[in-house]
């Protein structure tokens, strides 16, 4: 959600749109406002203790939050704000304050769904409290326009919360292409991908003929990382030869339900035996991420629910094909057959098999590389702002132009 806000926020002041994006201060030492690009103004807003914090103490500073964005929005001139576009949905509970006192049209994006996350919970997480639910159809009633990252979301919202189809719009998230491409110029021109043992497996430390599996993302039951190291120690226990070559990396933090047992995925690799092929490494800035994914030979997205699914298309941006999950919005950020493959369920048996067939037939492997980079090039941040523009003109109901470039749109995230 994050990397969605700050390219989408650049691309529109690259277009004229000044953007102000407000979110909750987790530091003390963070000056009030800060210029994040030409255009684009990061509104730190002071709301409970000066820290990060689980999202279920999220709410109760809620007020604060809102308090602090109506006080920001109030040193200026009536009208400053022509558009309030909310993520998540408590930005959606304060932007539905905003957009009372501000006469402004509130376009909404959820990012997740409580009701689609607790209807495919994995084994010991906690559903989603009825708070977050009843507060999501609240911000969906109060909504003049929802944006969905795919035609499948789309659905859900219309199915699960009620939402007028006349007032949903698909609009996909890109890829920073110019950060997440394949490793040589010659692959990108040609589409010709390299075996992996290039300077981004040097730079990791990867060897040169290692077999790497990567998982990027928050580390907690909804992501099922497990899945994948149960699926490494059944190819390990298939063919124990492999343990020579097989690397698998896992990069991120723990997050969500996560946060209560953030050595777990260490302590379930040793309980299975793995730990010699297991290297666990902390969120990582873009520039290094992208050599993640030139560096691995696949990546595995075991998700039991996504809305979109970024990690996927910045893996297949950078030639490396995506073993993943069947729900939410994978089946649209991978094709099937094409840049990845998609499993039905999550049986650890269904993954070693698949992962090893990819192993043993390079010249598949080499065909998903290949239609990897093609896919990936079908999303792109500038395509992106080209829809929500038009969804933020239908918004604000203007007839012959765009946003004016004088004025300025609101972007709110918790």
């Amino acid at each position: 959600m994050n990397v969605y806000i700050v390219e989408v926020a650049k691309r529109l002041a690259a277009r004229g749109v000044e953007v102000d994006i407000f979110t909750r201060a987790t530091c003390r030492a963070m000056p009030p406002v800060v210029e994040l690009a030409p255009g684009v103004l990061v509104r730190n807003v002071v709301a409970g203790p000066f820290e990060e914090l689980d999202k279920t103490e999220l709410p109760r500073h809620l007020c604060g939050f809102t308090s602090g964005i109506l006080r920001a929005e109030a040193v200026h001139e009536p009208g400053h704000y022509d558009l309030l576009h909310t993520h998540y949905w408590l930005s959606g509970q304060a932007g539905w304050a905003a957009k009372q006192r501000w006469g402004v049209p509130l376009v909404h994006s959820m990012h997740t769904m409580a009701k689609v996350k607790n209807a495919a919970l994995a084994d010991g997480d906690k559903p989603e409290p009825a708070e977050r639910v009843l507060g999501e159809e609240q911000v969906v009633a109060s909504s003049d326009q929802l944006v969905a990252n795919t035609a499948e979301e789309a659905r859900q919202l219309v199915d699960l919360y009620d939402a007028d189809p006349s007032r949903v719009a698909t609009v996909s998230p890109g890829v920073d292409l110019s950060m997440f491409h394949p490793e040589s110029s010659l692959a990108r021109s040609t589409g010709l991908l390299p075996h992996r043992t290039g300077p981004a497996r040097r730079r990791l430390g990867l060897p040169r003929d290692a077999y790497v599996l990567l998982f990027v993302g928050r580390i907690q039951p909804l992501k099922a990382p497990d899945v994948l190291l149960r699926a490494v120690a059944r190819m390990l226990a298939d063919d124990p030869s492999l343990r020579r070559r097989l690397v698998v990396a896992v990069v991120g933090g723990p997050s969500g339900s996560g946060r209560c047992r953030p050595e777990g995925l260490q302590n379930l690799a040793a309980d299975l035996g793995i730990s010699d092929v297991m290297r666990f490494e902390p969120p990582s800035p873009q520039a290094e991420l992208a050599d993640w994914y030139r560096a691995a030979d696949v990546t595995v997205v075991p998700s039991h629910s996504e809305s979109f699914g970024l990690v996927a298309v910045e893996s297949q941006a950078c030639g490396t094909p995506v073993v993943a999950s069947r729900v939410g919005g994978l089946r649209t950020a991978v094709a099937d057959g094409e840049s990845g493959l998609l499993i039905s369920g999550h049986d650890p048996a269904g993954y070693a098999a698949v992962l090893r067939r990819l192993h043993a037939e390079p010249g598949l492997h080499a065909r998903l590389a290949r239609g990897a980079v093609r896919h990936a090039h079908t999303f792109g941040w500038d395509a992106t702002v080209d829809n929500l523009l038009d969804v933020y003109t239908g918004a604000v109901d203007i007839r012959t132009s765009p946003i004016p470039a004088a004025r300025s749109a609101a972007q709110v995230t918790a």
